[in-house]
């Protein structure tokens, strides 16, 4: 009889729980009528985080990328980057384009459109910065406590929310909807900001502390907006068809114009228009249109919502 210790988690039923799991995968692909998976098919989280860091380098090179990187290095530095990782994104939009389609992964009209897709995201990326750019002095010339535009690069969540916001929004209207989803939820982990991929943010966006932001697929967002934290661009009811689901896409959220101002806590929620200058206060409840210019506080929303009723 052998003295030699039993070797850690030996007891376990390891047997079972795999069998279980195994029962229990092949029960959702018998239910959902899904063909027998080849290998992993979807994109991965950790290899699009990789990614969006290398390319948050590839956009602001000397305040995002490495630490050893000098100006007359800096082409050379983006040229190797972007290539390395459009070559990674490239894979990721493929895997997406498979996963929603019946064809073979190895169709060439598949790795065509993987590659049409990843160059026309890489040719946005310009314009990208150029949307970054006007973010991140929104954000320098709305807050008092910033001493310098590094400081609100470096060091504001919600500027880390929008360079997410920006590529996600651009991955969401070239059809890769999963990967811009991906890349918006590493933002909204890291920053507590919850942004839709799908929302249009016009320049100049300043998510002011930003915990409990939530900004949903179908919002419009004008130029030079201020938002401050808790705030949510909802949808007050959701559509459904002749089955009772809901239906997507269908316009749900706020439209908010130039140069609106929605201060910590205020929830508007429904298609409804914030008119360009107006200003809603802290911890408003809105669920109708306000005219341009207009000023709506806790105060004078609770008195015309009871002069409505």
């Amino acid at each position: 009889m052998s003295n030699a210790p039993k070797r850690p988690g030996s007891d376990w039923p390891l047997d079972e729980v795999v069998s279980g799991l195994r029962a229990a995968r092949q029960a959702w692909r018998d239910h959902h009528r899904l063909h027998e998976p080849r290998g992993r098919e979807l994109p991965s989280t950790e290899v699009l985080d990789d990614i969006v860091h290398g390319l948050r380098g590839v956009l602001f090179p000397l305040r995002l990328g490495p630490p050893t990187l000098r100006p007359e290095a800096e082409d050379y530095y983006i040229g190797h980057t972007l290539d390395t990782q459009l070559q990674a994104l490239r894979h990721q939009v493929h895997l997406e384009l498979t996963s929603a389609t019946s064809l073979d992964a190895s169709a060439p009209d598949l790795l065509g459109r993987a590659d049409a897709l990843t160059a026309d995201f890489a040719r946005a990326l310009p314009t990208i910065r150029r949307l970054l750019d006007a973010d991140v002095l929104a954000a320098f010339q709305g807050d008092p406590a910033a001493r310098s535009v590094d400081e609100v690069l470096l060091c504001y969540p919600g500027i880390t929310a929008m360079i997410h916001h920006r590529m996600a929004h651009k991955l969401y209207t070239l059809g890769v909807p999963l990967l811009a989803r991906i890349v918006a939820e590493l933002a909204h982990s890291r920053t507590g900001i919850d942004i839709h991929p799908g929302a249009q943010i016009g320049p100049g966006l300043f998510i002011d502390h930003g915990t409990g932001v939530v900004i949903g697929e179908t919002a419009v967002i004008g130029e030079r907006v201020r938002i401050y934290q808790a705030v949510t661009l909802g949808a007050r009811s959701f559509p459904t068809d002749e089955q009772g689901q809901i239906r997507k896409g269908a316009p749900r959220h706020p439209v908010v114009e130039d140069d609106v101002v929605i201060y910590a806590g205020a929830t508007i929620l429904g298609r409804i228009t914030l008119g360009r200058g107006s200003v809603v206060g802290g911890n408003v409840w809105l669920t109708r249109s306000i005219e341009p210019g207009c000023h709506i506080s806790q105060a004078n929303s609770q008195s015309q919502a009871a002069g409505e009723v």
